[in-house]
């Protein structure tokens, strides 16, 4: 989706996407909510994992089969003939298996991984279709598309590798170890002698883990902020000639983290090293060779046995780096599945179980109140009514509650006190469908979404032919432009496209337009515009405005001294309403912010 936005000046709405923010929660509730992701993968994971222990067993098959040919040409006298083929034979076979078998499991995995991707992305799709659309002014599209497609996306490897490649890296070594004490158990003990040297350093390591790693955390987030502070002031502080000054927070803060994640890791970084040393396949060889030819000297084991043991030692420690990967994989997945369920568990738009027809096009608010936190109120007690075919304006101080009113009309948000009704009907009983076909908007932050600049214009209309669409463009004072374009009205949104802010709304405009609804909601359609874009935007209006029942929300007030009726909100009340005329004569709230505008713009 491509779009301009900006904050919300009038709501006080709070602006952070709450799924962008790190979701807070108890591990077990973590781990129940990515149980209940994979709940329809889990019978395909479970015979992914079947096939993969077959698999991983018959891994261990062609080093039964090396010892046994190994056995066979080294035998005294005329060399078995029918023990070579058959160890060969063997071996071939125990290698077909495993990657049959191998296949088998990740084709299982992988076709289940789509599925559930695409069930998840259908899910998330519906979810978002249901929430109120006020949710969008709280949440960015970034927040969502990363809930949509990355945080999905980052359940690939536990459902498609981790389950499966966890599974083998338990049955190797399982398998491994078994044949080894078959043979004789001092060598399986020789062949995981160095293992607890690994594990011990490990959990030596591992002991101050989760305070360092908030440290760390605590640590890039102040880097992040001295960036964001950084980049949202540097046209001020390049003014005053201070980049330096500027420069030196980010510098302090990111020597501070560079410090201490030096201080932390260094020593680290010794440990890993040993601890990577003791499971290695050279030390491992050199430990069970050496260990093999003194049980040989002893007389225990033979030496084609304690060449056996050194081969299937060192096959066994790469189970601990597969299971490393897939405890990683499981945190990275389990952290994206609280993100994915804070999407999926947004409260939806309740939809009445009987919808109720409309009776007209009149619009009114019955001692509407609203507060976005249940504790601070941004409309108090506001009863208002649009008669139909007549233009009302709303007008007032940076905060007063315009945005949110308007937002209310269109059901961008629920009420907490009163009621707002369309055509004499609560829009809480009315369903979507009818509500967004009666009420249309043109808001302030352009919203296009991605596809052709037709397909924007007709995203109110589908079924809207080609003249239609350049009729509403031509209306909207758009058509030359869209002319201009390099594909004409196939020029897609989105790829390589850069309209300008006041050229964006006149495409909202021809799409209002096409849409024909009776009742209009202009939320400060040319806030943005430059003046000649904004003489553009109201000339588009003009034909939009006439014969509807509409609710303008000023930003200048000079657009809209013609208005029948002009409602003036202060601190989340209604304060005033009249005539231009009229308000000007009353000498009252309005009449000082009209002197405000003149002594502006004189």
């Amino acid at each position: 989706m491509t779009e301009t936005t900006a904050p919300d000046r009038e709501s006080g709405a709070p602006q952070e996407a709450p799924v962008s923010r790190p979701v807070s929660g108890s591990d077990d509730r973590a781990h129940t909510v990515l149980k209940d992701l994979l709940a329809p993968v889990r019978a395909p994971t479970l015979i992914g994992m079947g096939l993969q222990v077959i698999g991983s067993a018959a891994a261990v098959v062609p080093f039964i089969a090396i010892a046994e040919l190994a056995r066979a040409l080294l035998a005294a006298g005329p060399t078995d003939e029918n023990a070579v083929r058959r160890a060969v034979v063997i071996a071939l076979l125990g290698l077909t298996v495993r990657g049959v078998f191998g296949l088998a499991a990740l084709v299982v995995t992988h076709f289940a991984d789509v599925r559930l991707q695409a069930s998840l992305r259908r899910r998330i799709v519906d979810r978002l279709g249901r929430v109120p659309l006020g949710w969008f002014d709280a949440n960015s599209s970034a927040a969502v598309r990363k809930a949509a497609q990355n945080d999905v996306h980052d359940l690939h490897h536990l459902v498609a590798h981790s389950a499966v490649e966890s599974v083998g890296a338990i049955t190797v070594p399982i398998a491994g170890f078994g044949y080894l004490l078959w043979l004789d158990w001092r060598l399986a003990l020789l062949a995981v002698i160095t293992l607890p040297v690994y594990l011990g350093v490990y959990a030596y390591m591992m002991r101050d883990f989760a305070p360092q790693m908030a440290a760390m955390d605590a640590g890039v987030a102040a880097v992040n902020r001295s960036i964001v502070e950084f980049v949202q002031g540097i046209a001020v502080v390049k003014t005053f000639g201070r980049t330096g000054q500027a420069h030196a927070s980010y510098r302090e803060a990111a020597t501070r983290f560079g410090r201490n994640y030096s201080d932390w890791v260094r020593p680290m970084l010794k440990l890993e090293a040993v601890a990577s040393m003791a499971i290695s396949p050279p030390v491992v060889l050199l430990v069970t060779l050496g260990g093999g030819i003194w049980f040989v000297s002893l007389g225990w084991v033979t030496p084609v046995d304690a060449v056996t043991t050194s081969l299937v030692a060192m096959i066994l420690p790469s189970a601990l780096l597969t299971l490393g990967f897939s405890a990683q994989a499981k945190r990275e997945a389990t952290a994206a599945a609280l993100r994915i369920d804070a999407v999926l568990t947004v409260p939806v738009l309740p939809e009445p179980e009987n919808p109720q027809p409309l009776q007209g096009h009149e619009v009114a608010l019955e001692t509407v109140s609203f507060s976005y936190d249940g504790t601070r109120q941004v409309l108090d007690g506001v009863s208002l009514r649009l008669a139909p075919g007549t233009l009302t304006a709303l007008v007032g101080p940076s905060g007063a509650g315009k945005s949110t009113l308007a937002a209310l009309v269109t059901r961008f948000h629920e009420v907490t006190g009163g009621r707002v009704t369309v055509g004499g009907v609560d829009v809480r009983e009315l369903s979507t469908r009818d509500l967004y076909r009666t009420v249309g908007f043109v808001l302030q932050d352009v919203r296009l979404v991605r596809g052709t600049i037709r397909d924007n214009i007709r995203l109110g209309k589908p079924e809207a032919g080609d003249a239609e669409v350049r009729a509403a463009a031509e209306a909207a004072r758009v058509h030359q432009r869209i002319l201009a374009l390099p594909d004409g009205y196939d020029t897609v949104v989105g790829e390589g496209l850069a309209l300008s802010g006041g050229e964006a709304q006149r495409v909202s405009i021809a799409r209002a337009l096409l849409a024909d609804t009776p009742v209009l909601v202009l939320d400060e359609a040319t806030a943005f515009a430059d003046p000649s874009s904004e003489a553009e935007i109201q000339d588009a209006l003009a034909p939009l405005i006439a014969g509807r029942t509409v609710l303008v929300i000023a930003h200048r007030l000079s657009t809209v001294t013609t208005a029948d009726t002009i409602a003036v909100l202060d601190g989340g009340r209604l304060v005033e309403r009249g005539t231009h005329a009229e308000l000007l004569a009353a000498d009252g709230r309005y009449a000082r912010l009209w002197a405000t505008h003149e002594g502006t713009n004189s």
